[in-house]
């Protein structure tokens, strides 16, 4: 549920069509902001639509369905969204990237709430998990430990922020700077 990452997501699978076959990708979440049940603010809810805004003014291929909202009672809630994957992922890896462009899709086309666990089991089936021990994992022990680790790790990384790039190579982590548009200038840094 990061507005900037969704907004590199074109550049993103540009870039992984890219890659060497040899280069393995691995995706860290870093959590944001933990389960609450309190609607956002008004003041919260216009400093993400702010947001957007800015994204748009960057990234202006980037699209947002305001209608979000009107249509739900939003919450500064993302831990789910994140268990969501880490569930996704333990079923099998190859759900993991299917769960996050799903969750994308909901909340940034579909006006959707992934801070809803219905919205987020909806999601399961769309991409083809088993729903029910998707629903079991979701807000397990082992799940939300999974979630504290990699939140944990994603603080000892070289980076000041999400989407981040960051390229393990004999032992060095090394940040790889960002461009949303340009693909090439990533994947440069990448293979350099």
């Amino acid at each position: 549920m990061c507005s900037w990452c969704w907004a590199f997501k074109p550049t993103w699978q540009k870039i992984l069509t890219n890659l060497p076959q040899n280069l393995i990708v691995e995706y860290l979440l870093g959590g944001l902001a933990p389960d609450n049940d309190i609607p956002m603010s008004l003041e919260t809810r216009k400093l993400v639509m702010d947001n957007w805004r800015r994204v748009q003014d960057t990234v202006p291929t980037t699209e947002f369905n305001y209608d979000f909202w009107r249509l739900n009672t939003p919450k500064r809630s993302t831990y789910i969204s994140c268990r969501a994957v880490i569930s996704a992922r333990i079923q099998n890896p190859k759900f993991e990237r299917a769960m996050i462009e799903e969750i994308q899709y909901a909340y940034y086309l579909k006006a959707q709430n992934p801070s809803e666990e219905m919205v987020l089991f909806d999601l399961a089936d769309n991409v083809g998990l088993n729903v029910q021990a998707f629903k079991k994992d979701l807000n397990s022990p082992r799940v939300n430990n999974y979630l504290k680790k990699e939140i944990e790790f994603s603080m000892t990384m070289p980076i000041n922020g999400f989407p981040s790039l960051v390229l393990s190579k004999n032992d060095t982590l090394t940040q790889i700077r960002i461009n949303y548009i340009n693909a090439n200038f990533n994947i440069n840094q990448i293979i350099a």
